[in-house]
């Protein structure tokens, strides 16, 4: 029986997702604003799980964008986390390789959740700030190693 909740919840979790990348594409191309963080982050709708310590009931969430410093997530209203929340959560993040490979690596990182803004009723996007930065700059890898964008959109649906 858990089984079969799973799969359903799954099926749910990825229709949303596609509606969702619609959405967040649509914010971004109507985003008109100059940047103005200091890192450049990389986009991308993988899955991220949280919770609010380590020994606590998993969510799931699809990530929206990643630097060293924090990431962009998006959740169901019911399962999201408050502004000024503690959580911890668990991902992976593309590294690109020399061949035009990638390998993911896999993090943990608590941090405060800085911003919770709604997308619709049932949908949130959370920006959270981690204690440690990544070892690395996500969105700062070299051009030439980080193959088509094509690739990473393939991987994500």
């Amino acid at each position: 029986m858990s089984k079969i909740r799973f799969f359903r919840r799954f099926v749910i979790n990825l229709s949303l997702s596609v509606a969702e990348l619609a959405v967040n594409e649509e914010i971004y191309k109507m985003a008109d604003f100059e940047e103005r963080r200091a890192e450049k982050r990389l986009r991308y709708h993988w899955p991220i799980w949280f919770a609010e310590d380590t020994g606590g009931q998993l969510s799931q969430g699809q990530m929206v964008d990643i630097s060293s410093d924090g990431a962009a997530f998006s959740c169901y209203a019911e399962h999201c986390p408050c502004p000024g929340q503690w959580i911890t959560a668990r991902f992976s993040v593309p590294q690109y390789g020399q061949d035009n490979s990638f390998d993911l690596s896999n993090h943990v990182r608590s941090g405060s959740i800085c911003r919770v803004d709604e997308v619709s009723p049932f949908l949130r996007r959370v920006a959270v700030k981690f204690a440690d930065s990544l070892p690395f700059k996500p969105g700062e890898q070299d051009e030439s190693q980080a193959g088509s964008e094509e690739e990473l959109e393939v991987l994500s649906v």
